[in-house]
């Protein structure tokens, strides 16, 4: 499987997005998160359980800015190629000089395809998911002094990342990690922001046992509110703590990049 040259343009200069001229108002944050993302194979099958938490926060920990939890099923097709499926429940709350009206719960099936290659004498990691989304709704009571769930809306994004990670010690144990992410929102739903985010990230890694490593950045998502009316410049301390321990008995397994960006 060869590097999909078109799909890595399109990360490159999703930044410069034709989207970003529509947004009326600009919202800059400062966020912080925290994430655990586990890629646990079981014994010596193909077979694996992804297990993950994000615990995104506002004002740089101050506030919630939303929590994700997103479970899955790995399987690995050949040492460089796997794919996996699973659901993700994700919680948004008010955040930022353009809030929402109320904390609001999504609900998403998601799939994808993650390919492992050498180029340019780097290792690289592309990823390629699909996800199904139900977003809540929200409406004021009878009282109106809340909020409750009012309807679901159906949405389909599709989301594109590209990373390496470049060696700072010939052990390779210390690193700098590179990636990039874009988003495009897609359906009958969808109006004003096809193009939903980008997401780009730099920082220091450290493989602190064979099977898990830790990596500390910084992350500058740009995103589109509903519509399109509202971009946020999200200037985000991002921590990955990211493991590939496998439950069962298992031969070692070869070393490849943790899938880093999620969300």
């Amino acid at each position: 499987m060869k590097p999909v040259i078109p799909l890595l343009y399109l990360a490159l200069i999703a930044v410069s997005c034709p989207g970003d001229s529509r947004a009326a108002n600009v919202d800059s944050n400062a966020n912080l998160w925290l994430n655990y993302v586990g890629d646990h194979p079981l014994g010596n099958s193909p077979w694996g359980l992804h297990l993950e938490v994000q615990n995104r926060r506002a004002d740089l920990g101050d506030e919630w800015q939303q929590l994700l939890i997103r479970p899955g099923i790995n399987y690995q097709i050949s040492p460089t190629i796997s794919v996996s499926a699973g659901w993700a429940y994700v919680r948004t709350y008010p955040y930022g000089d353009y809030p929402a009206l109320a904390e609001f719960p999504e609900h998403r099936a998601w799939e994808q395809i993650q390919h492992n290659f050498k180029f340019l004498g780097l290792d690289w990691t592309q990823r390629l998911r699909l996800e199904q989304r139900w977003i809540g709704e929200m409406a004021k009571t009878t009282a109106g002094d809340d909020y409750d769930l009012a309807n679901w809306r159906y949405e389909n994004r599709i989301r594109y990342m590209l990373r390496t990670s470049i060696p700072l010690t010939d052990s390779g144990k210390t690193y700098i990690a590179l990636w990039n992410e874009v988003f495009f929102n897609f359906g009958s739903n969808v109006q004003g922001n096809d193009f939903d985010q980008n997401r780009a990230f730099i920082g220091i890694g450290q493989k602190l046992t064979a099977t898990t490593r830790l990596e500390i950045g910084y992350m500058e998502q740009t995103l589109f509110r509903r519509g399109g009316s509202i971009r946020e410049d999200n200037h985000t301390i991002a921590v990955w703590l990211m493991s590939k321990s496998p439950f069962g008995k298992s031969s070692p397994a070869p070393a490849v990049l943790g899938t880093g960006a999620k969300g």
